[in-house]
């Protein structure tokens, strides 16, 4: 096992070179001048290459790229060429809104989608069955956008049970109104991945539901829940834990729509902020950082798989 991790350390080498290589020629052989932003419509040539000079933008490409690897190396990201600002420092003041509401989310679609696909495998065929497959094709079907904006007009304006948008970290202004107003975002996020979670667990949990050991201990007296939860569940979490930490990656770098309904300053925010005024430095860190934290939750779901299923050995 120890061989094995650090095996897949070593392999994040080349995979994330490979990625910052790619990141570094897409966005600076695409259409677009960060020097004519920051300078704005009425520069002058002049004033234009002064500040490509400044900026590096005029050196060969091989310079700018190794420059820029010299510097990620001794992990410095750079400055923003837009506002100036340190850009470890940007990702640091918005990577913890995202992170928090990544967490509750998950964890809120783990609590419901799992008891959802695992009583729709149990009654498959059955109204219960469904009713879950049916909230899976919704659930796929609402743009996200959609779900948000139903949830304010419900929860929030209707009922006044919730702030209709922002933010309130738990460290400074405590859980419980990190809560108040993260529930509602979180909720809406939630609703895509309980429907791909649950339709996951329930195709899983058929697969096992029919094996000879099920029938077994059905047969020794075990009490059904036991039978479902403990014997079916764990040998069927194999594809489950696959989709949760995707899932989780997922939410982690695409919550773009959500933050934008919600008012959340989070990094899904800071990335299209940075796209639309051609910001290399925040762009690529980015981009990397995503990349980083795919690799990372793959290497831990694939170390997770030998807890639930003692038959997989690496």
């Amino acid at each position: 096992m120890l061989g094995y991790i650090i095996r897949r350390i070593l392999a994040i080498i080349p995979v994330m070179l490979i990625v910052a290589i790619f990141v570094f020629l897409l966005l600076r052989l695409t259409p677009g001048d960060p020097a004519a932003i920051i300078a704005g419509d009425m520069a002058t040539p002049e004033q234009l290459n002064r500040i490509r000079e400044a900026m590096g933008l005029n050196d060969p490409l091989l310079v700018q790229f190794f420059t820029w690897m010299g510097r990620l190396l001794q992990g410095d990201l750079g400055v923003s060429l837009i506002s100036g600002t340190d850009v470890t420092t940007m990702i640091g003041q918005r990577i913890f809104p995202t992170l928090n509401m990544a967490l509750l989310t998950i964890v809120i679609a783990v609590m419901i989608a799992v008891p959802m696909g695992v009583v729709a495998a149990w009654r498959h065929r059955s109204w219960v069955d469904y009713a879950v497959m049916s909230f899976s094709v919704l659930g796929f079907s609402v743009p996200v956008f959609v779900i948000g904006y139903l949830f304010i007009l419900v929860f929030a304006i209707s009922l006044d049970w919730f702030p209709v948008q922002g933010y309130a970290s738990p460290t400074d202004k405590g859980v419980l109104a990190f809560l108040d107003r993260a529930i509602l975002p979180a909720l809406t996020l939630a609703t895509i991945y309980v429907a791909l979670i649950a339709r996951m667990t329930r195709a899983s949990m058929l697969e096992v539901l029919g094996e000879d050991y099920i029938r077994t201990a059905r047969a020794k007296g075990v009490r059904e829940s036991k039978v479902l939860f403990r014997h079916a569940l764990r040998n069927a979490a194999v594809p489950i834990l696959t989709v949760i930490g995707t899932g989780f990656a997922l939410l982690i770098s695409g919550v773009v729509v959500t933050e934008s309904v919600f008012n959340i300053p989070g990094i899904g925010r800071l990335t299209v902020d940075a796209i639309l005024a051609r910001d290399y430095p925040v762009i690529q860190a980015m981009i990397l950082l995503t990349s980083g934290t795919y690799v990372v939750v793959n290497l831990i779901i694939d170390i997770s798989y030998t807890i639930f299923d003692p038959r997989i050995r690496y």
